[in-house]
């Protein structure tokens, strides 16, 4: 197995032939849970993204923790070094965060049952002006992307092509800017930038990495995720491997940091998730003589809070202090 590049603008503009061929090399790299692909982000807005989040993260810690929004369990403001634990692992990340997600009207039937899920964004305009203006377009360009690209999913799982359209559609979509300082910095050797897992999303995207480090296990091995310049990394998670009864892996991955390119890191990840009330439910196209359901249905809300707990964001209830 190895991860695959495709091109996203091909399936949307290319020939049947060449649609298929984007679809049949999608299937066949998310064996890994990883693909590459092409995009049409703004290079310019990623700049400025990136350059505003730096400068961010360059504060001293005090400002950084105005920006702390206590119990939204991390799914919006800042989150510290040493807080987010792989489900797998006993030490805490040596990262630092900044979250955000959407926003939907008061009063909408989803803020109305799943407050949490929708809870007031905190972003440090205070600290750097304009930063959430830029946030907000960023977030929203690449879930239009990941919108698109879940397009040739359905496909490839005998899905129409819209199936994940209405799912996601004001769904608990979450961007995450985070930074990994030098590991020399670091507390004790049992720390790493990130220990293995899986997101809990349907896909995950990363268009920018300031340095290496991240890494897919494929089979037993561990293999350096490198994309073609300015290709966008997407990988799968959970919820997705769950719709589709297995036959779409969750990526599981780790970020180490690379002993020939030492000092910090900076990535954004975007991880898209459908609306909480969604059923997760394995798509009768997954399910088969070879192939038996897997899962049992379960609410993507319900399926969260069990992740949130397991890598220690439920601030009242550390499984790691």
């Amino acid at each position: 197995m190895e991860i695959l590049d495709v091109d996203l603008l091909a399936f949307e503009n290319g020939t049947a032939d060449q649609r298929r061929a984007v679809i049949d090399g999608v299937s066949r790299s998310l064996a890994t849970g990883f693909v590459y692909t092409s995009h049409d982000l703004s290079q310019d807005l990623l700049d400025t993204a990136y350059g505003m989040l730096k400068q961010f993260f360059e504060l001293p810690t005090e400002q950084k923790a105005k920006a702390h929004a206590p119990g939204t369990f991390g799914q919006t403001g800042y989150t510290g070094l040493l807080v987010e634990t792989a489900a797998v692992a006993d030490a805490p990340d040596w990262k630092e965060m900044l979250n955000w997600g959407r926003s939907i009207p008061t009063g909408h039937p989803l803020q109305r049952k799943y407050p949490q899920r929708y809870p007031d964004q905190v972003l440090p305009e205070e600290q750097v002006p304009g930063i959430t203006e830029v946030l907000q377009t960023f977030a929203s360009s690449v879930e239009e992307l990941q919108r698109r690209f879940l397009r040739i999913i359905a496909l490839g799982i005998g899905c129409h092509e819209t199936f994940f359209d209405t799912m996601t559609t004001d769904g608990t979509t979450l961007t995450r800017a985070i930074h990994y300082p030098a590991m020399d910095m670091s507390p004790g050797d049992e720390h790493v930038w990130a220990g293995e897992h899986a997101d809990i999303n349907l896909i995950t995207a990363l268009p920018r990495a300031t340095a290496r480090g991240l890494q897919v296990r494929v089979d037993e091995d561990w293999v350096d995720a490198v994309p073609p310049e300015d290709g966008v990394i997407i990988n799968t998670g959970i919820m997705l491997e769950h719709i589709s009864n297995g036959l779409i892996p969750s990526g599981w991955h780790r970020v180490v940091a690379d002993p020939d390119q030492p000092g910090e890191r900076y990535s954004v990840v975007q991880f898209c998730h459908p609306t909480p009330w969604t059923i997760l439910d394995p798509v009768a196209s997954c399910i088969s003589a070879e192939n038996p359901q897997r899962f049992a249905p379960i609410e993507a809300d319900d399926r969260l809070q069990q992740v949130l707990y397991e890598i220690n964001l439920v601030e009242d209830a550390r499984r790691v202090s």
